[in-house]
């Protein structure tokens, strides 16, 4: 499970043996959801607002980045991390 990024106590992650479309796994505090890359659409769990809001801000920088995680995941490479929010 490669962390793609942490910020503000959220933690981003993606799976090698994933299913689709493609998604991350995103955990805060003792919340979890799972995220769509391209729409940002929760596909399971749930975040608390003002995580979901800074998670949405970071995807809309970081979509391409994230799709090519998604892509060397599902070729079981090492996907690289992607720079934090700030």
């Amino acid at each position: 499970m490669p962390i793609l990024a942490t910020f503000f106590g959220i933690v981003v992650r993606i799976f090698h043996d994933d299913h689709n479309p493609p998604h991350i796994h995103v955990e805060y505090a003792e919340y979890e959801a799972i995220i769509e890359i391209k729409t940002g659409k929760m596909l399971e769990g749930k975040l608390p607002s003002r995580a979901k809001k800074l998670l949405e801000e970071w995807r809309k920088l970081h979509v391409r980045e994230m799709e090519k995680a998604w892509v060397d995941a599902k070729a079981n490479k090492m996907p690289g991390r992607i720079a934090p929010l700030e």
